[in-house]
This record gives structure tokens, C-alpha cells and sequence, in this order.
């Protein structure tokens, strides 16, 4: 019997298997060569996607946020570059033998940045460090570790700190918002829109190639106040020395232009630095001047004797019997610190008999002292558009008692705020005309609405220059060669038990120069301590050297050299 030959059979199997293999291999080869023209010839589109997706960003191309000037072009408040780290988590932990380097560009602890990347493996961006200089960021930079990329963004910078600290505001800390002050009054006009453009970088986060602009960036625009820096420097100055002589709480001054309406001035007392806030309280953020509300004392006067002479009843001569130095009104008995007599009503001014206001104001009807107290601007906004800005109270008269009115005469129940005050003071020294309080520069003049009939505005003023005379309560705001209108305050602070007896809000305003004013201003200092706290001693001299400075930066000219002993003009003339 003959044996199968095996060998033969296995060649056989050998060659079949063979040629499965090879017609196997060649379908795979032409499919990979059909998909590889797909790809990169029919449809390049995917190879393109997956490429971009690894190396293609969206980078934010920033802003800058408006400039703040003062109204001669110095800068209050401009945005300074500043670079901010972020990193991808993932990315940067393939190279976490980097990490400790990292952190000492970043002058940060080595334990804490890896604990920190190592909780947000889950995010694909994660900030480092915010607003680090850029030659410290680009230290950083030159360190070419995966995942760590720099971002430019802009700081807001205040060039003169506090000094316009209440004024200004600022903006969140890590972004262009307005927050406090003009940056929040003017954020809709100060702020930036960022844009964005689509890049390629490298894997060290380097920029290659810019590929499309996807929206250009808007930068803020810039706006030019109504402040005269010089004069804000001389205010601030001259405030926050007296609050600390006279171991003051707290303290206020505003300046106007009456022919503008401009705000040339505005100061407060304790005051913060905006470009350092870690150790400032909220509490000291608030711009007093237009926020906090107080009681004007003996300030109030000149209003209503503008509404007695607007009256036709009353004149600046007129005689005012203030025997025997107080007056009864119901239970209340209103005192002056001296008997006067029958003195005019000038005089009372002059000596501030709240005996003599009281019997002028009881004459009068109570809508004839209520129209005229919100005809300069009591009891409503100034319209100054500062955020908070407060409308102080001022009832309307038809809940007015004999008490009311009579009090209101000498600056009791009814409050106001400083920039009220001023401009009820720069409505006097314009001749009965109210303009817009602006914090904006403007061409002037500006034409306003007429509250007060001219004749009794220029009376008002003559009966004023008496309370800035030798024997008048506000003799320590006079001025060298000018003439000064003017009135001082003293009014106890109320408490949760009543009126304190040794607590005060010391006012002096006034405008100058008297015979054609240009400036009008309020100084008021909150609870002054020690011997002096009337308001001619407290205030009326921060008046005094801040218009003097005022006067000479603007270059107006003397109009009270006539009144100087031909002596005096002598010696100031000499070398």
C-alpha cells in the first residue's frame, strides 16, 4: 500500500494560505491609501480641525479703560499693563518635575502651587498669579514650561492717591468695573470692551501665527473732569490739617465755579488711598461731601433772610428788637449768647442772633421760607449724577409748626449736604442764578435758571462782607486785598437722647471775591475737639487760606485793595 505524499499536500496549503495573506494585505494597503487621499485631498477639513484643536487658541486681546484728567490735562486716574499667569492644569502636571521652578518665579510656596494645580486637574485654565509686572511675568515666561501661559491685562493706577480718593472711587481689583466715585458714575462711558483674535501657538504656549481677527478690541473713553488738581491739593491740604488740630472726627470742603456750576474742589476728611484698600474700611470709601447729610446751624441764615427781603417786608436795615436776649416760642426758649438790643438786620447777621432770625422768621409765612430754601436747591439733588448722592430732608411746610419754622431760621430741622450747601452758596455770589452742579469741565459761562431776584442777591452779599468784618463772627476768613462774603455755623449734633451739648458741626461758606465772585465754598469740620468749635474759629480759616491759594492760581484780581490803609499797600509793594 502506498503512503499519502504530505509534503506535497503542505505545499499546497502552504501557496493558498499564501495568496490569502497577499490579497489580505493588498485590500488594507489600497484602503489606507483611499482613506489617506480622502483625508488629505477630498476632505483636508478633518486633519485641519484636529490640528487647530491642538494648537489653536482664541487669545483675548485687551482694552484699555478710559483716562481720568483733572481739568488742565493731569492724569487722576490712567490703566497701567500688567500681566496676569494662568496655567492648564493638565498640561502643566506632564511636566510637574517643573512645578517647584515655577514657584519660586512666582514667589509662591511649592507645597501650596501643587496642591493648588493638582485640585483643578479638571480645569483647562486656572490663574496663578493676577497683575504681576511684566518684566517679572516675562521671567516667568522664559521658563518655557508646559501649561504656563501669560495673559496682558491693565491696572487702574491713581496718580494722586488720596488726595482724590473719595472723588475718583476706584474699580473691582482684577477688572476694568467701576465701583465707587466717578469710575462708577462714568463706568457706562469709561469702559473698555475687550476683543479677541484666533492664534496658533506652539506647545509652550509662544504665539506662531495670528490666523483671524474676531472682534476688535474698544478702548474706554477717556473724560475730563471739572477738577483743578492744584486747588484739590491746597483743599485736601489744608482740611486734613485742621481736623488734626482741632482732634476733628471727621471733615468736608467743596469749591465751585459760579459761572460754571464746576466742581474745582471736593475733599474729605479722614480720607483712603484707592490704590491700597487691604486695611481701609467700606466705611471710609463714601464721599461725605455728597453722601452724609448734617444740620447747618447759623449757615442757613443768609436763605432766609433772602426770603424776608424777598418778602418786601424786610431790608438789610431794617431793626430787629432782640431784648432781652432770648425769645419764647412755646415751650422752647431760643437764647443768643449775648443781649443785642434793637440792632439791624444786618447786624444780626453779622453777630448771628438766632434771637433776631427767629422773630424775622415767624413774620414770615411758612411756604414763603420753604419756596425759597428749595429755589436754592435744599431738600432735592444737586443733580451732580455722584452715585449716593443724598437729597438731605427738608419737610414740606404744610407740617410746620411755630417751633419748625422758628428753629429752621438758625439751621435746625432740616439737613443738607455740603455740595448743597455750596451751591446754595454759589447761587448767591451768581446774583439769584442756579446752575447745574457738574463734575465735568465745561465752557462757561453756563446759563442757569433765576431763583432770586438780583437786587436782593446783591443786598444779601453787602450784609455778608459785615460777617467777615473785625467785629464780626467770621473775621478769620477775611483775605489780603479781597473782599469776602461769607457766614459762619455752630450746630449741636444730634444723638439718640437729644441735642449734645459738646458735640458740633462747625460750617463757614462764603464766596469771593464779593463785589464780582468767582468761587464759593463750604468748609465743615465734624466734631472738633478742645476750646475752639465755633465755626468762625474751626472753619472759617481753612476757607480763608484755600480761597487765597484759589484766587492767585486762577489770577483773579484784588478787588479790596481800597479798603487797605495806604500803609499796608505800601509795605506790600516793597521788594
Amino acid at each position: 500500500m502506498m503512503r499519502p505524499d504530505h509534503r506535497a499536500f503542505s505545499l499546497e496549503q502552504y501557496r493558498a494560505r499564501l495568496r490569502f495573506v497577499l490579497v489580505l494585505l493588498l485590500a488594507v494597503a489600497v484602503v489606507l491609501v483611499a482613506r489617506a487621499v480622502d483625508l488629505q485631498v477630498l476632505d483636508d477639513g478633518f486633519l485641519e480641525g484636529q490640528g487647530d484643536a491642538r494648537f489653536t487658541r482664541v487669545a483675548k486681546l485687551s482694552a484699555n479703560r478710559g483716562n481720568i484728567y483733572d481739568r488742565n490735562g493731569e492724569p487722576l486716574a490712567a490703566s497701567m499693563p500688567v500681566d496676569s499667569v494662568w496655567a492648564s492644569p493638565p498640561e502643566l502636571m506632564r511636566a510637574a518635575d517643573q512645578i517647584p521652578r515655577l514657584a519660586e518665579a512666582l514667589n509662591r510656596d511649592a507645597n501650596w502651587l501643587t496642591q493648588y494645580i493638582t485640585s483643578n486637574l479638571d480645569r483647562k485654565f486656572i490663574y496663578l498669579v493676577r497683575h504681576m509686572r511684566p518684566s517679572d511675568a516675562a521671567q516667568v515666561a522664559a521658563l518655557k514650561i508646559p501649561g504656563v501661559h501669560l495673559e496682558r491685562e491693565y491696572r487702574r493706577f491713581y496718580p494722586s492717591g488720596e488726595v482724590t480718593g473719595h472723588l475718583l472711587g476706584f474699580t473691582k481689583r482684577y477688572e476694568d468695573i467701576g465701583q465707587e466715585g466717578l469710575e462708577l458714575a462714568y463706568d457706562h462711558w469709561l469702559g473698555a470692551e475687550p476683543g479677541a483674535k484666533r492664534i496658533i501657538q506652539d506647545r509652550y504656549g509662544r504665539t506662531v501665527e495670528d490666523i483671524e481677527s474676531i472682534r476688535a478690541p474698544r478702548p474706554g473713553t477717556e473724560l475730563v473732569t471739572s477738577i483743578d488738581l492744584r486747588i484739590q491739593y491746597l483743599a485736601y491740604r489744608e482740611l486734613k490739617a485742621a481736623v488734626q488740630e482741632h482732634g476733628a472726627k471727621a471733615g468736608t470742603i467743596v469749591v465751585i465755579d459760579i459761572d460754571t456750576g464746576e466742581v474745582l474742589a471736593m475733599a474729605n476728611q479722614p480720607a483712603y488711598n484707592p490704590n491700597d484698600r487691604d486695611d481701609v474700611s467700606p466705611a471710609r470709601y463714601r464721599n461725605r461731601a455728597v453722601t452724609d447729610i448734617f444740620e447747618p446751624g447759623s449757615s442757613i441764615k443768609p436763605f432766609i433772610a433772602a426770603a424776608a427781603i424777598a418778602s418786601g417786608r424786610y431790608h438789610a436795615d431794617s431793626v430787629i428788637d432782640t431784648s432781652p436776649g432770648f425769645v419764647q416760642v412755646g415751650v422752647k426758649r431760643i437764647p443768643d449768647r449775648n443781649n443785642l438790643g434793637a440792632v439791624s438786620l444786618t447786624t444780626v447777621l453779622a453777630k448771628s442772633s438766632n434771637v433776631g432770625m427767629a422773630k424775622m422768621a415767624l413774620e414770615l409765612t411758612p411756604r414763603q421760607m420753604w419756596e425759597t430754601l428749595r429755589a436754592f436747591g435744599f431738600g432735592q439733588s444737586t443733580g451732580s449724577g455722584f452715585p449716593g448722592e443724598s437729597a438731605g430732608l427738608l419737610h414740606d411746610h404744610s407740617q410746620w409748626r411755630r417751633i419748625n419754622q422758628a428753629t429752621i431760621s438758625y439751621g435746625y430741622n432740616l439737613s443738607v449736604t455740603p455740595l448743597q450747601l455750596a451751591q446754595a452758596y454759589a447761587i448767591l455770589g451768581a446774583g439769584g442764578i442756579r446752575r447745574p452742579i457738574t463734575l465735568e469741565r465745561v465752557e462757561g459761562p453756563v446759563r442757569g435758571e433765576r431763583v432770586l431776584d438780583a437786587r436782593v442777591a446783591r443786598e444779601l452779599l453787602e450784609m455778608m462782607e459785615r460777617v467777615v468784618s473785625e467785629d464780626g463772627t467770621g473775621n478769620r476768613a477775611a483775605l489780603f486785598g479781597y473782599r469776602v462774603a461769607g457766614k459762619t455755623g455752630t450746630a449741636w449734633k444730634a444723638g439718640a437722647g437729644g441735642y449734645s451739648t459738646d458735640r458740633y458741626f462747625s460750617t463757614f461758606g462764603g464766596v469771593v471775591p464779593a463785589s464780582n465772585p468767582r468761587l464759593a465754598a463750604i468748609v465743615m469740620i465734624d466734631e472738633p475737639s478742645g476750646k475752639q468749635f465755633y465755626g468762625g474759629e474751626v472753619a472759617a480759616p481753612v476757607f480763608a487760606t484755600v480761597m487765597a491759594g484759589a484766587l492767585r492760581l486762577l489770577g483773579v484780581p484784588p478787588d479790596g485793595l481800597d479798603r487797605l490803609p495806604p500803609a499796608t499797600l505800601v509795605q506790600a509793594s516793597q521788594p
